[in-house]
């Protein structure tokens, strides 16, 4: 199950035209901005990563609307754990368990979760906020990484796992992003 003491989020790379063609892409931005909007109303952690923003152009309005004020970590390895900045900000959240989203999900989704859990996270792919290009290759990503430990979830579900209770103050704002 997870809690809200020790639960965060990092948004992976939904960015540039790419945000716009991979597979199911309008249901991709509008679940990460629920989660996103969903994580801030509960006060959890976010991560924010961005893979070459110079050439690949910067995350896509939608996102980076809900994600503000925070500011995205830039990255040029495909895995976010070879960040310096990255690195340090995964340590100093003190989170054990991260959700994940993002995009491309067989590269740095993939990559990423892959050195998260070899780090000992423990991670949950929120698997209707990630995609790739091909659909195949989400499927292949989503089976490896679940091979290699990491669980998986929906928007819906980890929202409503982190609010616990319907008379939670922030229970209403939650139902109000999903419904």
């Amino acid at each position: 199950m997870l809690r809200r003491d020790n639960t965060g989020l990092i948004v992976i790379d939904i960015q540039g035209k790419l945000a716009n063609i991979v597979h199911d892409s309008d249901r991709l931005v509008a679940n990460a901005v629920a989660l996103i909007k969903g994580m801030k109303a509960l006060d959890m952690p976010i991560l924010w990563l961005e893979q070459n923003p110079e050439k690949l152009g910067a995350t896509i309005p939608e996102i980076s609307e809900a994600l503000t004020p925070l500011e995205p970590i830039t990255k040029y390895m495909f895995d976010g754990c070879g960040s310096e900045a990255f690195d340090k900000a995964v340590k100093q959240s003190n989170v054990t368990t991260w959700l994940v989203c993002g995009i491309e999900a067989h590269i740095c989704v993939y990559q990423t979760v892959s050195s998260l859990i070899r780090l000992g996270y423990e991670i949950e792919l929120v698997c209707d906020c990630v995609s790739s290009r091909a659909l195949s290759n989400k499927e292949i990503a989503i089976s490896k990484l679940t091979s290699k430990g990491a669980g998986k979830t929906s928007v819906e579900m980890c929202l409503y796992e982190l609010v616990g209770d319907c008379r939670a103050t922030e229970f209403k704002e939650i139902l109000g992003l999903i419904k």
